[in-house]
């Protein structure tokens, strides 16, 4: 999730696609929280693991 937000940020940077960048960067967020979370040994919607 996280990679697929930085090729959309880039992607969108490089294009001025407001919305390729918008989506990118929420999708980098989310992945980021989730990755933290489940390296913490925390259970999100009854999985540990998300990837």
């Amino acid at each position: 999730m996280i990679v697929l937000g930085v090729i959309l940020l880039i992607i969108g940077i490089l294009a001025h696609v407001s919305l390729l960048t918008t989506v990118g960067g929420i999708l980098v967020v989310v992945g980021a929280v989730l990755w933290i979370l489940g390296a913490t040994g925390r259970a999100i919607g009854g999985r540990k693991h998300y990837f």
